[in-house]
Formats: C-alpha cells, sequence, structure tokens
C-alpha cells in the first residue's frame, strides 16, 4: 500500500514552533516512515479519543495523527499535531 502524509495547518504551526534541530528530527523521522511497506508498525493507538487516533514517538516528541483510507491503494496519515511529550496529550 502506499502512505502519504498530510500536515494540518495547526500540525505545521507546531512543527513550526519546535526548536529546528527537533523540527528537522521530526521530518527525518517521519520521511524514514514512510520508507517502510507499512508505517502503521510504528504507530500506537491512542485512548480516549473521540476518533481513532494514532501517534509515533519521537525521542521526547510526539506526533498525533489519524488515518484515512481514500482508495484501495492510498492511506493518508493525518498529522493532527506535533509537540513534546508533556503536552502532546492535552486536548484542546
Amino acid at each position: 500500500m502506499d502512505y502519504k502524509f498530510i500536515f494540518t495547518e495547526s500540525a505545521e504551526k507546531d512543527l513550526d514552533r519546535l526548536a529546528k534541530i527537533n523540527a528537522v528530527m521530526v521530518v527525518k523521522k517521519l520521511t524514514e516512515f514512510m520508507k517502510f511497506p507499512n508505517p502503521m508498525v510504528k504507530a500506537k493507538k491512542l485512548k480516549n479519543f473521540k476518533k481513532t487516533t494514532y501517534r509515533f514517538r519521537v525521542s521526547d516528541y510526539r506526533i498525533i495523527f489519524r488515518k484515512e483510507e481514500k482508495t484501495k491503494r492510498l492511506i493518508i496519515l493525518i498529522v493532527l499535531k506535533v509537540a513534546h511529550r508533556k503536552k502532546v496529550y492535552k486536548q484542546n
């Protein structure tokens, strides 16, 4: 299957707020996950969210996302939030 990452506007802002070294680390890791036949093997399903939500762990940072199947060949992973582990799970 083919996978594609799409960042929400708020996730892009989250990424811009990170120190440059941390933002590069997050993007590099996402790029690495894209090379996997199934990047979901590195994901963890989160509890207590209204919709099915997952996370990737990148050092002390978490990438919160949802999975949306568009076709049988493409699965879009929508990145919702990128933040430090102390702050990422707080729902607004």
